[in-house]
């Protein structure tokens, strides 16, 4: 993936954990990761889980859920196993 498509992943990733977790979008940096904020506990983690699968049509395992606690984590596993890349 070239810079600007891991720019636009990466800003979609942010949108999404945004929605999960309701809180406002400033909020959510490219490097966040579970626990940073509040909102992002163990209930939140699971909405994010969900609107992965629900986004990206992706099958998210319980050691893939332990393992995908960052946005650039996030990432890495969207671009590997949902892009093919």
């Amino acid at each position: 993936m070239n810079t600007n498509e891991d720019q636009d992943l990466t800003l979609q990733v942010q949108n999404l954990l945004a929605e999960a977790i309701q809180v406002p979008l400033e909020l959510v940096t490219p490097d966040l990761a579970f626990g940073d904020l509040p909102q992002w506990d163990s209930l939140g983690h699971m909405e994010v889980m969900l609107k992965l699968e629900e986004q990206y049509g992706v099958a998210i395992d319980a050691d893939r859920i332990a393992r995908l606690i960052s946005i650039p984590e996030i990432c890495r596993f969207l671009q590997e196993d949902h892009h093919g890349n």
